[in-house]
């Protein structure tokens, strides 16, 4: 069984500040890093060490090589990253003592994915497998229509959060996953509360509060680990992988949500994104 991961890649650069600046506000950072991130190849990190085969499907420039090396060193499968004629896409990141951030995105290459693209990548995919997705890339609507017509189970992550994106692929999807902000938001969008949205399965992430698993009518929740956060950033992506390589592993959901939560509160004690999410063995034997 694979995960087949139409996600974006990013170029991650850093800035350790004392708070997060405000308008027009010119502040100094007390560290800089550049590393590998975008929601996408955190995705595929996460899911890769958590232990599921992992096939990415996105697009770099140039300037990314690395970053396309870099996962491949991480266990991810990188045939169909495709090497394009725009720049890499690239996230400049603040965040500050209270592991709080600003994030503003330039997407790059994660915008130049074509339909062909994503069929070939999908051409020995099946009913066994699952197809992933956000909302850093484009052609998320005609992936996941390739998905469904092969039969995989589809997921989405609905973030950067755009309810015209959601929308777009709702009635597809069997897998969803919003933060408390992105479900409002989708609800306001919609009429919809997550309950009653067209999904199988609803996951709200509610920060340090946990989340709740909507399935069936059914609402349970779920407790988050305490620990002392130093940056949240990657976070969830973390959670949204190990989540989908649990299921993948024959694990249910409440035994997937339990890993997940484990592999986030231990992101959440480190600085960086794809870089430092940690390994299945490390999140088995972490019981804060």
């Amino acid at each position: 069984m694979t995960i087949y991961n139409l996600g974006s890649i990013n170029i991650d650069l850093v800035y350790r500040v004392p708070h997060l600046p405000g308008p027009g506000e010119t502040l100094a950072s007390t560290s800089f890093s550049k590393g590998l991130g975008g929601k996408g190849a955190n995705m595929s990190v996460a899911s890769t060490r958590a232990g599921a085969t992992c096939v990415h499907i996105g697009a770099i420039g140039d300037d990314g090589i690395w970053a396309k090396d870099r996962l491949q060193s991480y266990g991810v499968e990188t045939a169909f990253i495709r090497v394009s004629d725009l720049a890499t896409g690239n996230a400049i990141i603040a965040v500050d003592d209270a592991a709080e951030n600003s994030i503003i995105l330039y997407p790059g290459a994660n915008q130049a994915l074509t339909e062909d693209e994503i069929l070939v990548a999908l051409g020995t995919a099946g009913a066994s497998d699952i197809f992933l997705t956000q909302n850093e890339t484009n052609a998320q609507v005609e992936g996941v229509k390739l998905a469904k017509d092969k039969g995989l189970r589809v997921a989405y992550a609905a973030a950067p959060f755009e309810a015209k994106a959601v929308e777009a692929v709702l009635d597809q999807l069997d897998l969803l996953f919003l933060n408390e902000v992105e479900a409002q938001q989708l609800q306001e969008a919609t009429g919809l509360s997550p309950e009653n949205l067209p999904v199988l399965d609803v996951i709200v992430t509610l920060g340090a509060r946990g989340c709740r698993w909507y399935h069936g009518g059914q609402v349970l929740e779920f407790d988050a680990h305490r620990v002392e956060a130093v940056d949240t950033t990657g976070a969830g992506d973390t959670f949204t992988g190990y989540v989908l390589a649990a299921l993948d592993r024959g694990m249910n959901m409440p035994e997937a949500i339990d890993l997940a939560s484990r592999a986030s509160a231990l992101m959440v004690t480190r600085l960086g994104a794809a870089d430092v999410i940690p390994p299945l063995a490390e999140v088995e034997k972490f019981h804060p």
